[in-house]
């Protein structure tokens, strides 16, 4: 008998894992699809109140919508404008970092004369035929930039429409679940509703509260390195973040050039960057899984691999919106018993 119960439990765990591979498979090859299809869902999820908010004071649902999405346009227009701002502020102190950067430039030949005996000669050649060799690649590169930004731009474009869809046919997507998970579950499906969408919010919220964090600590190192506009530089870099990957470096960039350009130590543009690194290595490790995991009651274990696993699957994307997934699957394992393993590992308690 107690063999038997193994040989079944085995076998569950198997079809479980088979089941998992399967998911993961079908997530990755459907990404294009998937990645703005849930991010219009989650801003639809953070929408909604604000929706029948406005639905109260008797606008039409296509108005409220219309309204409410225009709130989010704004706010990331707003945020690449900044983004432009920085770009601006840092051609302004170009040319004085030009001018910084030739007599640091005429040492090194200087150097690599007197250490190596390399005559000036032989390095413009050598760099002659370094530029000659990168230039498939660099254009390669390129060519995958121009393809990946079309890319980004299209969903882009997807998402706000998914977001709309989502909130103007969501009685039709109600009625689905009552239907296919049948009438007598309709008081579990209106519970599982509410707290995701109560437990979405407190996401969002855990999120500015991490752009706060990351902005003090940046501000702090900046500070204690003396460089000029330290609060300002610190703020705008951690809320640059939102774009991954090159926000922060293109938001970096500007106070990495003035401490470079305002000091006559190649020391304090160094320090800058390792606070930078340090903080994002904190925001990445501690601070996200911590603060995050806090408001929607998720164990730092589960975040982590809900991160790495979204990763590995979507990339960035995968590593914001497998987050809330785990959520989303931890409250929905609290209403089922069935689950209730599941949620026992998934809940931070």
């Amino acid at each position: 008998m107690q063999a038997q119960d193994t040989t079944n439990n085995i076998a569950v765990a198997m079809r479980a894992l088979l089941l998992f591979f399967l998911v993961a498979l079908i997530l990755f090859l459907g990404r294009k699809l998937f990645i703005p299809m849930f991010y219009g869902l989650f801003i639809a999820i953070v929408l909604y109140p604000v929706c029948r908010k406005l639905e109260t004071y008797k606008l039409s649902k296509g108005l409220a919508i219309a309204i409410a999405l225009s709130m989010v346009i704004v706010l990331f227009s707003a945020l690449l404008i900044l983004l432009y701002w920085q770009i601006g502020l840092f051609r302004q102190d170009l040319p004085a970092l030009t001018q910084k950067v030739k007599p640091m430039l005429t040492r090194f030949q200087e150097w690599l004369t007197t250490s190596f005996s390399i005559s000036p000669l032989m390095q413009t050649e050598w760099t002659h035929n370094l530029v000659i060799n990168s230039s498939a690649s660099v254009g390669s590169l390129l060519r995958s930039t121009v393809a990946a930004t079309a890319g980004t731009f299209f969903s882009l474009f997807l998402i706000p429409i998914f977001a709309a869809l989502f909130l103007y046919h969501r009685a039709v997507f109600v009625k689905f679940l009552y239907h296919y998970l049948g009438e007598r579950r309709r008081d579990r499906v209106n519970a599982i509703l509410k707290e995701v969408i109560h437990t979405y919010f407190n996401y969002i919220k855990g999120m500015i509260l991490v752009y706060i964090i990351v902005g003090i600590l940046n501000s702090i190192g900046l500070m204690a390195l003396g460089i000029k506009h330290a609060i300002l530089f610190g703020m705008l870099t951690a809320i640059m973040t939102i774009i991954p990957y090159a926000g922060i470096v293109i938001s970096a960039a500007l106070p990495i050039s003035v401490a470079f350009i305002t000091t006559n130590s190649i020391w304090y543009p160094i320090g800058v960057i390792l606070v930078f690194s340090f903080v994002q290595y904190l925001e990445a490790n501690v601070i996200f899984p911590k603060v995050v995991g806090i408001q929607l009651n998720v164990s730092t274990w589960a975040m982590m691999v809900a991160i790495l696993a979204g990763g590995i699957i979507w990339g960035v994307s995968g590593m914001i919106l497998f987050i809330p997934f785990v959520a989303i699957l931890k409250i929905i394992a609290s209403h089922i018993k069935e689950l209730e393993a599941l949620h026992i590992l998934l809940d931070r308690d």
